[in-house]
């Protein structure tokens, strides 16, 4: 049996960098167990696995407070460096 862990970041901009919102997914076996949603702030359980996770995620204040910064070091920032060569490209 093969046991697989992954997690991925996903940015979402509105009206540039106006509104943006950050998605970071953990999967387990092919399975969203939870994710972090920067709209709300905090870690949810997508399934019953992840509750626990979540909770304990949630705990860390020191955790949550970097994934709200990510928000600009991460999606603003990406967006930055990566509009000028997206939009040339059009």
């Amino acid at each position: 049996e093969v046991f697989q862990q992954s997690s991925k970041a996903v940015c979402h901009y509105f009206n540039g960098t106006e509104r943006v919102r950050l998605l970071e997914k953990h999967i387990y076996n092919r399975q969203l167990y939870v994710h972090y949603d920067s709209d709300l702030g905090y870690f949810v359980a997508d399934s019953p696995m992840g509750e626990s996770t979540a909770r304990y995620w949630n705990s860390q204040p020191e955790m949550l407070e970097y994934r709200r910064s990510a928000v600009d070091t991460y999606c603003r920032h990406n967006y930055e460096v990566s509009t000028p060569f997206l939009v040339g490209r059009q």
